[in-house]
């Protein structure tokens, strides 16, 4: 069988999964870019390119020239997409055996959680979008702080963003709960405050100004672009992006985290207020509870206390408390 094909029969296997589009979509991204450096190494055009064609000489070839220009944690993810694929390739009858395990796998950098610098920056950053401070052509604050207080308050990817819809915000007064379609279909229910269901009204509000000719039904997304359609991933990217460097945050952000730099943020400030690891594990919808432990450990509370018992600032005290004074005898 062809190396398209068998592709193909893979994505047709994994469709009872209801992978979300994000997911398939880094799939097809890293099943193509191996391929390509296949094509090239064993010389032939895709359309010949069978599956017998995989073997573990040609895959290393490939990988290493992934590797030249891919961050350690692109070539881990490739590696395991295609470990993937030829699992498929085997149980289906394909190959005889999966050439993956002669193929060097990076180990997984260590899961650093990446929150906005500053203990105020959150506030100042909603501020800011509150104020209008996205000067773009067509400013739309209400839009602006809807994304980032559901990053900061419910810790949502942009993914999940994404698929929300006026209909997701449900509950009492005062029991507010917002339904996540969460990655790898871990669907959740976070608790948010009322004031939630303001901040959703009040930009949906200002898309029936925008868009008077459009009709917004409670299970259509929520989000929409400034045409009037679902934001994509590129434009929610950008949205946050901007307002950082409007609000002059951007030097608080760490870099490459943007949207999910809210999302760590709600994690951490969790974390810091004496949130369990299964709590954020739940609330953040980790696949895994040593993902949450990270952020309780990034906290550094315990390691703060520790530092602060050094009998060294005693002295200190001392020092400052009483000027002129002598160090302790």
């Amino acid at each position: 069988m062809r190396v398209s094909e068998a592709q193909l029969a893979f994505f047709a296997a994994r469709r009872p999964r209801k992978d979300s589009p994000h997911t398939t979509d880094a799939y097809r991204r890293d099943l193509a870019g191996i391929t390509t450096l296949l094509v090239r190494e064993i010389g032939r055009p895709l359309p010949e390119l069978s599956v017998q064609d995989l073997t573990a000489r040609t895959l290393r070839a490939a990988f290493g020239a992934f590797a030249d220009d891919h961050a350690k944690s692109s070539v881990l993810r490739a590696w395991s997409t295609w470990n993937q694929f030829l699992t498929f390739c085997v149980s289906d009858g394909l190959l005889a055996g999966n050439p993956m395990g002669a193929v060097a796998r990076p180990k997984a950098p260590p899961l650093t959680p990446k929150p906005l610098r500053g203990e105020e920056t959150p506030e100042e950053l909603l501020a800011a979008a509150a104020n209008g401070a996205r000067r773009a052509r067509d400013p739309w604050p209400e839009r602006d702080v809807l994304v980032i207080a559901l990053g900061l308050v419910a810790g949502l990817r942009a993914a999940e963003m994404r698929t929300l819809t006026a209909r997701s915000l449900v509950g009492r007064p005062g029991e507010m709960r917002l339904h996540v379609h969460g990655k790898g279909s871990r669907d959740r229910s976070i608790p948010v405050q009322p004031i939630m269901e303001k901040i959703i009204e009040t930009y949906l509000a200002s898309c029936r100004r925008r868009f008077a000719h459009q009709r917004f039904g409670p299970s259509t997304p929520l989000l929409r672009d400034r045409a009037g359609e679902p934001i994509g991933r590129g434009g929610l990217e950008y949205l946050v992006k901007s307002c950082y460097r409007w609000a002059g945050l951007h030097d608080r952000v760490p870099v490459g985290a943007n949207l999910h730099a809210l999302r760590h943020t709600f994690a951490t400030r969790l974390a810091e207020d004496g949130a369990t690891a299964s709590e954020i594990m739940t609330l953040l919808g980790h696949a895994s509870l040593a993902t949450s432990q990270n952020y309780i450990e990034a906290t550094g509370r315990e390691q703060r206390a520790a530092a602060a018992s050094n009998r060294t600032y005693r002295a200190l005290d001392v020092i400052a408390g009483e000027p002129g004074a002598g160090p302790p005898t």
